[in-house]
């Protein structure tokens, strides 16, 4: 992150989906739009967390995070799924729409990725560049057993009453790589911990039904997949897989990071972001 003063976001409520946004919006021919995971909020790219916003805004975008539905200011929608989550997404830019005719680009990390896959597939004139960050195509195999498991394993702690207190302190150590520090897994667990249980439910249902395989080939603006080296949600080899199937993609893989690198080592994945954004946007 930049050693000058943090760029203030301004909260914004009266939309489909509230946001916050960093850097001037007015008339901004360059907007980038931060879509966070299952354990997010539009507070992931804080100053607090990741640092994302600022950075952007600070290198001259209009850096815009957004609560998915369900998540910090924003109301929940039914039925919950990534097609229901992307038309809000796509409802509340062209809300943005009002403040600047701008090129906008995607930036989506684990769900959030998956939410930015949905809207490129459905709306594909929208937007202008994507970036995938420790995210896939689709969830698990085919014939439904392995989401089945996968599910029971994560909804277990809440199913035995334990709640998102001690469930994201779990969760959040063994999604960051062993180098993170102990400072950064917890702040990613408090952000966890604040995910009301029916919307973090929702969500992993949400996540376990998504593919959009099909559709890679078929993506026809610019791409950076970017992995983490010690991603075991999304390994490397999945990310590249993908990068593989797109057309204009790009990979890249940042050494020692886990599956939360842009919370682990902001100094190292926010310039890979600018430097991409400022190529392609």
């Amino acid at each position: 992150m930049s050693a000058t003063a943090p760029v203030a976001p301004v909260v914004v409520t009266d939309a489909p989906l509230a946001y916050q946004y960093w850097g001037r919006i007015e008339d901004n021919e360059r907007v980038v739009v931060l879509l966070h995971g299952v354990g997010g909020s539009r507070e992931s790219w804080s100053d607090a967390l990741s640092g994302t916003g600022s950075a952007l805004a600070e290198a001259g975008f209009c850096a815009v995070a957004l609560d998915l539905p369900g998540y910090g200011l924003s109301r929940r929608v039914e039925p919950y799924d990534i097609g229901s989550i992307a038309a809000l997404v796509l409802e509340t830019m062209w809300s943005l729409r009002r403040h600047c005719a701008a090129r906008i680009a995607l930036v989506g990390h684990s769900m959030g990725g998956m939410v930015a896959q949905e809207l490129v597939a459905t709306a594909p004139q929208q937007f202008d560049a994507l970036v995938l960050m420790a995210t896939s195509p689709a969830f698990g195999r085919a014939d439904g057993a392995w989401q089945a498991e996968y599910l029971a394993q994560r909804l277990a702690p809440l199913d035995e009453g334990q709640g998102m207190g001690r469930l994201a302190a779990g969760l959040c150590k063994g999604m960051a790589s062993a180098n993170a520090s102990h400072d950064v897994v917890a702040r990613a667990a408090v952000l966890m911990a604040a995910v009301p249980e029916a919307t973090y439910r929702s969500a992993l249902h949400a996540i376990v039904g998504f593919d959009r395989r099909a559709e890679l080939e078929a993506i026809g603006v610019p791409v950076l997949c970017l992995a983490g080296a010690d991603d075991r949600n999304a390994p490397p080899p999945v990310m590249q897989f993908m990068a593989q199937r797109i057309p204009r993609a790009a990979y890249r893989c940042i050494a020692e990071m886990g599956h939360l690198a842009h919370m682990e080592a902001p100094q190292r994945v926010n310039p890979v972001l600018i430097d991409f954004l400022q190529t392609h946007l």
